[in-house]
């Protein structure tokens, strides 16, 4: 059974990233050119993490360009690198570019706990946008109310309160017996979800994406 994120409703199921001529043939066919990667991809998923961004902010004909070549439904998550807040300024409006096609933000910030920096990212950002903040450092926890207060979430927080919810898969691999947790879990999820499996050089991340599309469903 093939199923997209198309198919369900408020669930947005990719992957870190397309651009990877090592998923062909597993993912992409033979022979497909890797300027076509991107509208391959949108026929089978309606989201894709944007990291590029976190290191070098595109001109915004670029954003066009990729919005162009994506179906209606479709959703970029750019990644901000919450250590360069010299970039809030042009951030914004840069990857509003993307128009309708502009997901969830997702901001890294690899630091110990700065509420200071949240509150900078906070009010910098248009507060409409979707904002996911990625915060490894374990002193972050218990800032879920705060964010969930700014309509902003916490990466892999499923237990708190939140306008949406974005989960990021780091540690494959993932059997099915995994994936069929997980997608138990997702089920119960009554917000737009935003769900991502991390590049690996074989196309292990597409594969496991749209079996938790097809596990989503049944």
């Amino acid at each position: 059974m093939t199923v997209t994120g198309a198919s369900l409703a408020g669930v947005h199921v990719g992957t870190s990233g397309w651009s990877y001529p090592s998923w062909k043939p597993g993912f992409y066919p033979a022979g497909t050119d890797a300027k076509a990667f991107l509208r391959f991809y949108a026929g089978r998923f309606s989201t894709v993490e944007l990291n590029t961004t976190g290191y070098r902010l595109p001109a915004e004909e670029q954003f066009e360009r990729w919005a162009e070549q994506t179906p209606a439904g479709f959703t970029f998550a750019p990644k901000l690198a919450g250590n360069r807040p010299r970039l809030l300024a042009e951030f914004g409006p840069r990857v509003r570019a993307l128009g309708d096609r502009l997901g969830p933000i997702r901001v890294q910030l690899i630091s110990a706990r700065d509420e200071g920096m949240i509150e900078l990212i906070l009010g910098s950002l248009d507060p409409a946008l979707r904002v996911a903040f990625d915060l490894a450092h374990p002193s972050w926890d218990g800032i879920e109310p705060r964010l969930a207060a700014a309509g902003a979430v916490r990466i892999n927080d499923l237990a708190h309160e939140a306008p949406f919810r974005y989960v990021r898969f780091r540690d494959p691999p993932y059997d099915d017996e995994a994936l069929r947790d997980w997608a138990d879990r997702l089920r119960a999820v009554d917000v737009p979800l935003f769900a991502y499996f991390r590049h690996e050089e074989a196309p292990a991340a597409p594969a496991y994406a749209s079996r938790l599309l097809e596990l989503l469903v049944q």
